[in-house]
């Protein structure tokens, strides 16, 4: 199969052209720096020539409220039409575990925006919400510092290595669309806090790590089912303490 992946030069969209070639498939990374660029349409219909699936894993390049809303509908709305045009039989896109638990903070609600793009546009569709990566601790521990000292709340998280993520959405092209959400998750869940605290001390940062149950997730409330998955969650199989051993400390 000829397979579109939107974001394809991504952490993600890396990951998931080369496991979609491995299973061989015709895999295009599409983005801005491979000429398609989704956000204003251009190349995408020469792109999506002869394509029997696209997975959309792209991500606004801006979090502030309006222009994270606007790219998500934008490029939402350029791609179905773009779909239409080419006879797309399969729309995969991935989303967050919880969207709908966190609509104080602005990127979820266009995240929201997007999941309601895609269930309207009619195009077969299969939607995959993803906990949080691995990948993004540093972020997370970076969003609570307060000098010498780390802040975060002690709600718990369900977080996945993006090579998971990724390894998921290679199955599902080769599915028939769900017509529904699902959700993917990693094996271990604790408080976020314990999370950072296991990633600081991987990567020798002697920073204080403080918990705090009223910290926000990057300024939204949370709590222990804000962001963690129902029990029929795909599990992915990469422990977090797993991850860390095989991730080159950064400094």
């Amino acid at each position: 199969m000829k397979i579109v992946v939107i974001g394809g030069t991504g952490l993600i969209g890396t990951q998931l052209c080369n496991n979609l070639r491995a299973k061989g498939h015709m895999a295009l990374a599409a983005s801005p720096r491979t000429g398609v660029d989704a956000l204003t349409g251009e190349g995408l219909d020469h792109a999506l020539q002869g394509a029997d699936a696209v997975v959309d894993v792209s991500n606004s390049p801006s979090f502030e409220d309006a222009a994270v809303l606007s790219f998500f509908e934008t490029s939402g709305r350029n791609l179905f039409a773009a779909e239409k045009h080419a006879g797309v039989r399969h729309h995969i896109a991935l989303s967050v575990v919880g969207t709908e638990r966190m609509l104080e903070s602005g990127y979820f609600r266009a995240k929201m925006a997007q999941e309601k793009l895609i269930k309207d546009a009619g195009v077969p569709y299969t939607i995959l919400r993803a906990t949080q990566f691995f990948e993004f601790m540093g972020a997370i521990a970076y969003s609570g510092a307060e000098g010498n000292c780390v802040r975060l709340t002690s709600a718990a998280l369900q977080p996945i290595a993006s090579s998971d993520v990724a390894q998921t959405l290679a199955n599902l092209v080769e599915q028939p669309p769900a017509n529904r959400t699902l959700e993917v998750a990693g094996p271990d869940r604790q408080p976020l806090v314990e999370f950072v605290r296991a990633y600081l001390q991987h990567n020798q940062d002697a920073r204080e790590v403080i918990t705090d149950p009223q910290a926000t997730y990057f300024g939204a409330p949370i709590n222990d089912r804000s962001l963690t998955p129902d029990d029929d969650a795909i599990k992915g199989g990469m422990h977090f303490q797993t991850w860390l051993k095989n991730t080159p400390v950064q400094r």
